[in-house]
């Protein structure tokens, strides 16, 4: 597809970051380990030697799926988020991937993280060339999620739902590559339990959770490449 042309080179300042070598990464690097609120909750606590008894549950699982959407910009790859409005019952106000449950003409996650990218934020399917996936990543609030990566070239076509998407933004690949970005943050939950969970702030955002759970997993898959 057009999209992989631009990469053949590898990407501005990184010339390793070809096409063909972040498939073969995304390839190689899924399976590593798993993920979850709850796993992430306990290593963090365990890597910064807090005291915490965190057991958390997991509701029923709904198989979801998002997209990575990896922007192919002059200066550099950047990653495209969504801030979701304040109303909606499923982390309103959030920064997140677009993406969602997956329904019953869904084929799969790949079909299901492009169909919802089409409805939240209208760039056509056809715009994105997927090179892969990240490992699966389970919440806390009962979503079992695929993370579809894809590249997009622009010009981009937007056409955001506004009952579900308040911005359309994007942060550079620079910034999740680099581990100081990284940060530990907690809150106490109504069952009395701390949970620790990743943030990478960017500005004057405040991406958490699930969200900052995946960027630091394609992090460690990238890393090889990063360094070179």
């Amino acid at each position: 597809m057009e999209q992989g042309h631009f990469l053949s080179a590898g990407s501005p300042g990184h010339p390793r970051l070809t096409r063909e070598a972040l498939v073969r990464a995304l390839d190689e690097g899924r399976g590593g380990e798993r993920r979850s609120d709850i796993l992430t909750a306990r290593r963090l606590a365990a890597k910064i030697g807090a005291d915490t008894d965190f057991v958390g549950q997991i509701a029923p699982l709904m198989q979801a799926a998002v997209l990575v959407p990896l922007v192919v910009r002059p200066e550099g790859l950047t990653i495209l988020l969504t801030q979701r409005t304040a109303h909606l019952h499923h982390h309103g106000g959030q920064i997140s991937f677009p993406g969602g449950r997956l329904e019953e003409g869904d084929a799969d996650p790949r079909a299901a993280a492009l169909r919802e990218t089409e409805e939240e934020i209208g760039l056509l399917r056809a715009s994105i060339d997927v090179i892969g996936q990240l490992d699966d990543y389970a919440t806390i609030t009962g979503f079992h999620i695929t993370p579809v990566v894809g590249l997009l070239t622009p010009p981009l076509d937007f056409a955001p739902d506004d009952f579900e998407v308040a911005e359309i933004f994007e942060v550079p690949l620079s910034f999740v590559m680099d581990p100081a970005n990284h940060k530990t943050d907690s809150r106490m939950l109504p069952s009395g339990e701390k949970r620790f969970f990743y943030v990478l702030p960017y500005q004057d955002r405040y991406i958490w959770g699930a969200t900052a759970g995946m960027l630091v997993n394609l992090h460690e898959v990238l890393s090889g490449l990063w360094k070179g």
